[in-house]
């Protein structure tokens, strides 16, 4: 870690991709990785909880707090991606056990303190749906101007994956992902339309695998299981690298090409429900609310992967 290092709170729902992007930031000495805040998503809270700490050990963290945050959206049902993450959301053997328990504090608490204590400075990168993000902007309204962005994984300028119009994270709280998207906040979004570009064939997992440490013997064996489900329903060679690539967008901006627009996020009921409403051509002339990758080095991106995974247990 570098004493320019950027202060980053990572939210998400681990799930394997998840597990990988967390890994990425805490190999990299870009960032000072504060926390992990656990959401449902994937799997449910209890397993996203377990999970953050599974990450932790494996890249020899015990020094980073663990914090539960929501278990349920704001507005809807509950979703799980158990098909594509498994039961347990990280389907890999002999995982070791978290280092320490969860901390008592909420993740929504942390987030707001965290960043009251930063003014300007916390990075949130988020990787799994908006509900403890929106939750804090609610309970504290100058949050959104005292982060210095957040940056999401989800959405996309085109199709979705768990519906025709919606990504994952987006339809899991469509509500929350609204209430973020017109809060005001310096916001990136890192969309299918980007991460689906960014494939774990089985050259590159083979690369992680040739590594020779655990963390890249696990990333490989959770890339293994996700490509069978990437394959059978999309017709890739592997599973996409979402989560990873908005971690990639705090270290490396550079490598993702961004244009500004105005985000819509459709929380009206029909075949839209949970869908980014990205205006690439500026037809509505509204404000641009948040800047939204529409490029990405993807050869560039895996090759960086690659070295900071490297540099783990």
């Amino acid at each position: 870690m570098t004493h320019s290092a950027l202060p980053v709170i990572m939210d998400g729902d681990p799930g394997l991709d998840d597990a990988v992007a967390w890994l990425l930031a805490l190999a990299s000495p870009e960032v000072q990785v504060l926390g992990l805040c656990a959401v449902h998503g994937n799997v449910a809270l209890p397993l996203t909880t377990r999970n953050a700490g599974v990450a932790l050990a494996l890249a020899g963290r015990g020094d980073v707090p663990v914090y539960a945050g929501t278990d349920r959206p704001l507005l809807r049902a509950p979703l799980s991606a158990a098909t594509v993450h498994g039961d347990t959301g990280l389907p890999a053997a002999h995982l070791p056990e978290p280092v320490r328990p969860p901390e008592a504090g909420h993740a929504v608490t942390v987030l707001i303190d965290a960043a009251r204590a930063r003014p300007g400075a916390l990075t949130l990168i988020a990787t799994g749906p908006l509900t403890n993000v929106a939750l804090a902007f609610r309970l504290a309204p100058d949050l959104p101007g005292l982060l210095r962005e957040v940056v999401w994984m989800g959405g996309s300028t085109g199709h979705g994956n768990s519906t025709p119009a919606a990504e994952f994270n987006a339809l899991a709280d469509p509500h929350a992902a609204a209430v973020v998207f017109t809060s005001g906040a310096t916001l990136r979004m890192v969309g299918l339309n980007v991460t689906m570009q960014c494939v774990a064939s089985p050259e590159r997992i083979e690369a992680l695998r040739q590594l020779g440490n655990r963390c890249g013997e696990v990333c490989a064996e959770l890339l293994t299981f996700y490509a069978g489900v990437y394959r059978q329903r999309y017709g890739l060679s592997g599973g996409a690298l979402h989560d990873p690539l908005a971690v990639a967008a705090v270290l490396w901006p550079e490598l993702l090409t961004w244009q500004a627009m105005h985000v819509e996020v459709d929380t009206q009921p029909g075949p839209n429900f949970g869908r980014t409403v990205c205006d690439l051509y500026g037809v509505r002339h509204q404000p641009a609310n948040a800047h939204v990758a529409v490029g990405v080095d993807d050869e560039s991106f895996f090759t960086r992967l690659l070295e900071r995974l490297a540099r783990l247990p």
